[in-house]
């Protein structure tokens, strides 16, 4: 077997994977029976990331202010509303810096900008408070 064959097949082993907010969230839902308000809570900022990824680029008014509703939310460091992004996250076990700090370079990436440095480290294994 040529080398070449070898490194090929084998560069797809060593990608860094990529993951849709849905796949993320129904992994969540999947761990164990969820209640009725961390339902709630995926299915809010599932919504929210959705519209963040599909309209960061927009040149429809309509679609631009629904990504701006979408980056004020993620973006706010209000903690005291229960339906608060951070608030959210921390519940749901999710690191919010590193979701925000992902979702900085999508909007980055889709402007065709450069895309600042991560300054956020990968998050350690942390459990929702439904495990």
């Amino acid at each position: 077997m040529p080398d070449h064959d070898i490194h090929e097949r084998a560069s797809g082993l060593f990608a860094p994977d990529t993951m849709l907010a849905s796949q993320y969230f129904d992994r969540i839902r999947r761990r164990k029976a969820l209640t009725g308000e961390q339902l709630l809570m995926c299915a809010i900022i599932e919504d929210a990331v959705d519209a963040y990824l599909q309209h960061a680029a927009a040149t429809r008014p309509d679609l631009r202010e629904r990504f701006a509703e979408a980056e004020r939310w993620v973006e706010s460091e209000d903690r005291s509303w229960l339906y608060a992004f951070a608030t959210i996250c921390d519940y749901l076990g999710l690191e919010v810096d590193y979701l925000r700090s992902g979702l900085r370079r999508w909007k980055a990436k889709a402007r065709g900008e450069v895309a600042a440095p991560a300054q956020v480290e990968a998050p350690t294994q942390r459990r929702a408070s439904n495990e």
